[in-house]
């Protein structure tokens, strides 16, 4: 509790009271219940927000269709080298989020041999770019978030009991309806794990939409990242970051309830 009242109540607090203050020319704040402040960002910023829920969704979704097939290779088949291919998909983390998300601008730039190959086999057409696309920042998203979708989801699928499948089997179960019926609901809490691992801080993601996108591309980070650093209006940021935080609390509360996962099991 102490910890939780000084390192999130406090701050949250404090932001709260910066969300309703009004701001002068050179950044200073006054508080004074300016309760606007949120009607104003939403309505201010409306696509921002939606192009970082869209963002973060099709990036999360692409890191359950990558990261669920790895993880269950790397619980059920890995054997002796298990340990060795959960090194390699922490491996990134040995590298700064800024440096790795710069690595991504250098193999996405228009004379790089990715984008030569997709223009070889008609992905991309011969004047055409994939950098500075909202492709390449969802690509960006994923790649960078896609190690805290595989590890809740592995812990999840190496706690299940392998026997559970050889009686499903024994039962006359095919491989695919043995996954359908046991494995992939005993990993449901990996998936859900996963997905708040994944949405959460790539809905408010800022470094991938301004190094590998374009203005048309800002997500609501940019917003507030600007607001802070550049424009100086401390009250807009803050509302913006609450708004943010109330529509991702209820979008997870409504996924928790679809998902038939109360609470973190993992």
């Amino acid at each position: 509790m102490i910890w939780l009242i000084l390192f999130f109540m406090v701050p949250i607090w404090f932001l709260l009271q910066t969300a309703l203050s009004q701001a002068d020319a050179v950044g200073n704040t006054t508080f004074v219940w300016k309760w606007s402040n949120f009607s104003d960002s939403w309505h201010l910023y409306q696509h921002q927000y939606f192009l970082s829920f869209r963002y973060a969704l099709i990036a999360t979704l692409l890191c359950i269709a990558i990261g669920y097939p790895l993880a269950y290779v790397i619980a059920f088949r890995g054997g002796k080298y298990r340990n060795l291919l959960l090194g390699l998909v922490v491996v990134p983390f040995f590298t700064s989020y800024l440096v790795r998300t710069l690595a991504w601008k250098t193999i996405l730039q228009d004379e790089g041999p990715f984008v030569g190959f997709l223009r070889n086999i008609h992905v991309v057409s011969e004047h055409g770019h994939v950098l500075s696309t909202q492709w390449a920042v969802i690509g960006g998203l994923t790649y960078n978030f896609l190690p805290f979708m595989v590890l809740p989801i592995y812990v999840s699928l190496e706690k299940i009991d392998v026997r559970l499948v050889d009686a499903a089997r024994d039962l006359y179960s095919g491989p695919f309806r043995a996954f359908r019926k046991v494995v992939l609901p005993l990993s449901l809490p990996g998936i859900f794990a996963g997905s708040l691992l994944t949405f959460i801080p790539a809905a408010g993601d800022f470094v991938n939409a301004s190094l590998l996108g374009s203005p048309q591309t800002r997500m609501i980070g940019n917003v507030v990242q600007g607001n802070f650093l550049q424009t100086l209006d401390y009250p807009s940021a803050a509302a913006i970051s609450f708004v943010l935080m109330a529509i991702i609390t209820v979008l997870v509360l409504i996924y928790a309830r679809v998902l038939g996962t109360e609470e973190l099991t993992v």
